[in-house]
């Protein structure tokens, strides 16, 4: 499918009150259906100024486009809905794609890919109350943990006071925790291994007054075969995220089977993917998502 980029700026510039008009007719339906799973897709990587997939660069640099592969994400049969900042969902509410859709506000975005305070990553997108007033049905967060960089700290504790803030309006937060380590050329990377991913889950399920509405978001460990012994970690229900996947067809479909085996597991409850499925690397946008929600 095509965007009408023209349109969304002539209403953009002509009527801005057309989003929240958007947002107040919109169809809601309950955070999980009759199965009890989640399949969101992912697009709040650009807001971050991460926009490469694979080798390309700047592959979602092309909103018109990016849009599109989002829209035909959301149409097929067992999507349930997407995870993104608010300059997407603005769109997608005025292209008519949110109705009977779980919507995910992305609420930490500051940590820009590369910036050397890229681990104070401050909360610029949506607060809680904003997902409240647009009757979104919940909230998303990164938070990475470097112990040799002082920037956690003030994430750790914003972050907990946006699982307070959300807490109190009844609405679910899905946290994004990772151990991360900078390189020696100083680029930042998140450690998979088992124990990494094991105390990220720890810190992440004690952060707050309450986890009565804290999810995870999880990667999936180096050694898939290590995914049963570090969930057990906690009881907050949980997602896998997809993470970045290799340009070929071979990392594509070695993803899927390192996602099929974690989502057997009692606190997994779905998938939250992105790029993977949005810039697949043959190209087919449906029946990347298909295979995906098929794993379900």
């Amino acid at each position: 499918m095509t965007v009408d980029v023209a349109g969304l700026v002539h209403t953009r510039t002509h009527h801005p009150e057309a989003v929240a008009e958007a947002a107040a007719r919109r169809v809601r339906r309950p955070l999980l259906g009759a199965s009890g799973r989640l399949m969101i897709v992912a697009a709040d990587h650009p807001a971050r100024g991460a926009l490469g997939v694979g080798d390309r660069r700047l592959a979602m640099a092309n909103r018109g486009d990016l849009l599109a592969r989002l829209c035909l994400a959301l149409s097929r049969p067992g999507v349930d809905g997407v995870l993104a900042t608010a300059d997407i969902l603005d769109d997608l509410l005025l292209l008519g794609a949110l109705d009977g859709k779980v919507v995910m506000g992305s609420m930490n975005r500051g940590g820009l890919q590369g910036a050397a305070f890229e681990l104070d990553d401050r909360f610029t997108g949506h607060r809680a109350e904003d997902i409240q007033r647009l009757g979104f049905d919940a909230g998303k967060l990164l938070l990475r943990i470097d112990y040799d960089d002082p920037g956690s700290l003030n994430t750790l504790e914003s972050t907990a006071r946006a699982i307070d803030d959300m807490a109190a309006r009844r609405l679910p937060v899905f946290v994004e925790p990772f151990i991360s380590r900078r390189t020696g050329d100083g680029r930042l990377r998140n450690d998979l291994s088992a124990e990494a991913v094991t105390r990220s889950i720890a810190i992440a399920s004690g952060l707050g007054g309450s986890s009565a509405y804290t999810w995870l978001k999880v990667p999936v460990t180096d050694d898939p075969d290590d995914m049963e012994r570090v969930m057990e970690t906690s009881t907050l229900p949980a997602v896998l995220l997809g993470g970045e996947v290799g340009g070929s067809v071979e990392e594509q479909a070695g993803a899927y089977e390192k996602w099929r085996g974690a989502l057997r597991l009692p606190t997994v409850r779905g998938l939250v993917v992105g790029r993977s499925l949005l810039y697949p690397a043959d190209g087919d946008v449906a029946a990347a998502v298909d295979t995906a929600v098929g794993l379900l």
